[in-house]
């Protein structure tokens, strides 16, 4: 009894040690003026309106979204076909392209913002909005090309011999056997670029810093001219979006399959 006590007061002190940032976050983000004290003095929420009132807010949300939602649509496309191929090719030389897929995620953001960098100003193209929701889709196909790869792995391939018995063929195979017993882990590849790219700094700024500002951007770029509640009640909105996404997930999909785990 006494083990289980204090096995519970250590998960919980763990979890209050996790939870304090953004505990005192939340209270910076309803100071009631323009200050960034904890304790909050007084109570207002007229922070959070103006992510959506003040034009440039609201332009750096917009363009986070639009960023984040073209992304980790990029990511997937990617990932899907190249997860199918490394289903199907069971073949030790076919894990170069596993390889290829999750190498821009080991590497140290920086890294890897410089070359997209260096690649879109070499090509010309740099500033350009759409080469941020490219560089965001490779940097992050780690995500859905993990996920998609664990929703393959749970096939029962003797389902697909027996699609191909019946005389599908393999575009049929995939979209009638395949992608309904994938989906969960598809939705879930998808989110989680979607999140990241939502949050992500450095492979942005380096892209389309000087032309486009997101959230992230526009955070640190406001930092020049001081400290406001506002740039906590972003933060903050940004976990809520994080937890709707995850919570919606949760809700509608099948979490063991979202967690990877295997049927059995």
């Amino acid at each position: 009894m006494t083990g289980t006590i204090l096995r519970r007061l250590g998960f919980f002190a763990v979890a209050l040690f996790m939870a304090l940032p953004l505990i005192v976050v939340a209270g910076v983000s309803v100071n009631e003026k323009q200050d960034l004290t904890f304790p909050p003095v007084g109570f207002s929420l007229s922070w959070y309106g103006q992510i959506f009132a003040d034009p440039e807010w609201r332009r750096a949300l917009i363009s986070s979204l639009l960023l984040a939602v073209s992304a980790a649509a990029i990511a997937v496309a990617i990932a899907l076909p190249l997860a199918w191929f490394l289903w199907r090719r069971i073949a030790p030389w076919a894990n170069i392209f596993q390889l290829l897929g999750v190498a821009p995620f080991i590497l140290p953001p920086v890294i890897t913002a410089l070359g997209l960098l260096t690649f879109w100003a070499t090509s010309g193209l740099y500033g350009q909005p759409w080469t941020a929701a490219i560089s965001h889709g490779i940097f992050f196909v780690t995500l859905p090309l993990v996920t998609l790869s664990l929703g393959f792995a749970s096939i029962d391939r003797a389902l697909v011999e027996a699609a191909s018995t019946m005389g599908a063929d393999d575009r049929t195979v995939l979209r009638t056997v395949v992608l309904p017993l994938i989906l969960p882990y598809l939705v879930s590849g998808y989110a989680f670029a979607f999140v990241l790219s939502l949050n992500e700094y450095i492979v942005a700024y380096m892209t389309v810093g000087f032309t486009v500002e997101t959230l992230p951007i526009k955070i640190f770029n406001a930092l020049r001219y001081g400290y406001t509640p506002t740039m906590a009640a972003v933060s903050i909105f940004f976990v809520a979006i994080a937890a709707i996404v995850f919570g919606l997930i949760g809700r509608f999909g099948d979490i063991r399959k979202l967690l990877g785990a295997m049927g059995g």
